[in-house]
């Protein structure tokens, strides 16, 4: 299911573009809306949510599906906490289907998934501990890297239960749109993979906006 949001992007008290392959972390305060463009579509935006107040808490993919009954994330989606509270609930969309089981790319699943020689190449983790460490203010550490959601990457399931990387199913300036329901810090990583199709083998920028609550 699709819904077009109805906020005036001239209107968002916050707006930036982030370049393929960087991070972005920021605490979004309770009620205010949170969008995250795909610019040039198929690209994936790998992200982290925490209470803001106690990092402690964190989205948690296994109480969001299982409290939705659904493997993919998609309007009205409530996004869990591992204390099973609501951090953030999905209020338009123009994808339909994000994916929360994949995880994110690491050097180590690179070395695995791909090539001994593919270890050395930038993953979402290194620029997730990167963010960590140049945000000490933030207070999360390498141990608070857990569950993530790979907002408009396509991972399918197939019928023995495993995963496979396909296609994206995003396109130019489709979006989707978050209301945080608690004040919560994220943390995003462009992802800067190039082994698999999850953005055409093309990393590009992602936009960031931010409304008050209206």
């Amino acid at each position: 299911m699709l819904k077009e949001s109805m906020l005036n992007p001239d209107a968002a008290i916050f707006r930036q573009v982030v370049p393929a392959g960087d991070y972005w972390i920021r605490t979004v305060e309770k009620d205010q809306i949170f969008r995250i463009v795909d610019l040039e579509g198929n690209q994936a935006a790998d992200t982290l949510f925490f209470r803001a107040d106690d990092p402690a808490e964190r989205y948690s993919a296994v109480d969001t599906i299982r409290a939705q009954g659904n493997v993919y994330l998609g309007l009205g989606s409530k996004l869990l906490s591992t204390e099973c509270n609501v951090m953030l609930k999905i209020v338009a969309d123009l994808v339909g289907k994000h994916d929360t089981l994949g995880g994110a790319c690491a050097t180590e699943s690179n070395t695995v998934r791909y090539d001994l020689e593919k270890r050395t190449m930038h993953a979402c983790r290194d620029s997730w501990l990167l963010a960590v460490a140049e945000h000490d203010d933030m207070k999360l550490t390498k141990r608070d890297i857990t569950h993530n959601i790979n907002f408009f990457m396509n991972v399918p399931v197939t019928p023995q239960g495993g995963l496979t990387f396909a296609d994206g199913v995003s396109g130019p300036g489709k979006y989707v749109e978050m209301r945080a329901c608690m004040d919560v810090i994220v943390l995003i990583s462009n992802c800067p993979q190039l082994n698999n199709p999850c953005n055409a083998y093309n990393p590009t920028p992602i936009e960031v906006l931010i409304w008050n609550p209206v």
